[in-house]
């Protein structure tokens, strides 16, 4: 399926908004229907348990503990890492700072001291090295180094992680990754083996989250995997935060069915971005970023970005921004879909010249 209808009109969209729209597969839908269950809350739904023993074991962790959602998976780990009054060190883009509600703020009493990131999407050594308070009782106390991988679609580099991990461990800092597109970063990586490729990036840290319901193109759901003691503490904090599910399996066996069949094909997706790219190369007005996953960022001149967004809506391609626009690409979209979005922006810039 390369594009889905759109209910009201019957229309094809090309829908590159986000990889978080797509639609289960006929063979993810047989794995939901064809789920054993139980009662998660319990612990005693087989294919829960199952993914969750899966992940943590390609990903090298002792346990893993399956969420409804990235943020409650990211919310879980912070908080099972520090405690009231404590802090983490975080980017100013990370999602766990800027798109999760400030979260870790409300509801766990963790402040964040956000970075700005360099251009390849990390945050330098030497300013995470200078925001790391002093055992004084005038500061927060730094607990926790954040990151995240892919950030904005970028990849970040293996030798950046070990010296990323390396000073946060000199320094007594646990590390937590937002690997929401954990296995974009590792299909960039190592496409011939993307698991062995993840297995390395999560080597770095003391928890990950992944999320399914992005390009690996589940319904629902996001897994923490770490030490068993780090799990048993985000357990509690999932069930404070009413993230306990009963039969769940339905759900984890979407996630199951994606972690063995749809991680590889991930490659696909990076390669219509680069279709996508440069099919929009050379207009006037228009700064394409080359991407490196499957997320293309374009700047748009000010005089010219009013209406980009809503022609292409007219047109039948969904995407968002004003000043900069973000085109997705992921498994329900196929070379002509980006086709017919290259042709869309084309057609608006050349009215306007």
């Amino acid at each position: 399926m390369s594009e889905r209808p759109n209910a009201s009109s019957g229309a094809t969209v090309v829908d590159l908004r986000s990889d978080t729209v797509t639609q289960p597969t006929a063979g993810m839908r047989a794995a939901m229907a064809s789920a054993a269950l139980g009662d998660d809350v319990f612990g005693d739904d087989p294919s829960v348990n199952a993914l969750q023993a899966a992940l943590a074991e390609r990903l090298g962790f002792e346990a893993a503990l399956f969420m409804p959602t990235g943020t409650q998976s990211n919310l879980c780990a912070l908080m099972a890492h520090c405690q009231r009054g404590d802090e983490y060190i975080v980017g100013q883009f990370a999602h766990t700072y800027r798109w999760e509600g400030g979260g870790a703020a409300v509801l766990g009493s963790i402040q964040p001291q956000p970075l700005s990131h360099a251009p390849d999407g990390s945050l330098p050594l030497a300013d995470i090295e200078a925001n790391i308070k002093p055992d004084d009782a005038h500061f927060a106390r730094t607990r926790l180094l954040a990151l995240e991988n892919t950030i904005g679609g970028k990849v970040l580099p293996m030798d950046y992680l070990a010296a990323a991990s390396e000073l946060a461990t000199r320094r007594g800092l646990a590390r937590h990754l937002d690997g929401a597109r954990l296995f974009n970063a590792a299909v960039a990586i190592n496409a011939a083996d993307p698991y062995a490729a993840a297995r390395q990036i999560c080597g770095h840290f003391d928890s990950v989250s992944v999320c399914f319901s992005k390009g690996l193109g589940a319904p629902v759901g996001s897994v923490l995997c770490g030490t068993q003691a780090l799990i048993g503490r985000a357990h509690r904090w999932r069930k404070m935060l009413g993230g306990g599910m009963r039969q769940a399996g339905v759900l984890a066996a979407a996630a199951h069915h994606a972690l063995d069949h749809q991680v590889r094909r991930l490659a696909d997706d990076h390669q219509l971005a680069q279709r996508l790219a440069q099919g929009l190369q050379g207009l006037p007005g228009l700064t394409v970023e080359p991407p490196q996953t499957n997320i293309v960022f374009c700047d748009v001149a000010p005089e010219r970005a009013s209406g980009l967004v809503a022609h292409l809506k007219s047109h039948g391609v969904l995407a968002t921004g004003l000043y900069r626009v973000r085109f997705v690409t992921h498994l329900d979209v196929d070379a002509a879909g980006v086709d017919r979005a290259i042709a869309a922006v084309r057609q608006f810039f050349h009215a306007q010249a």
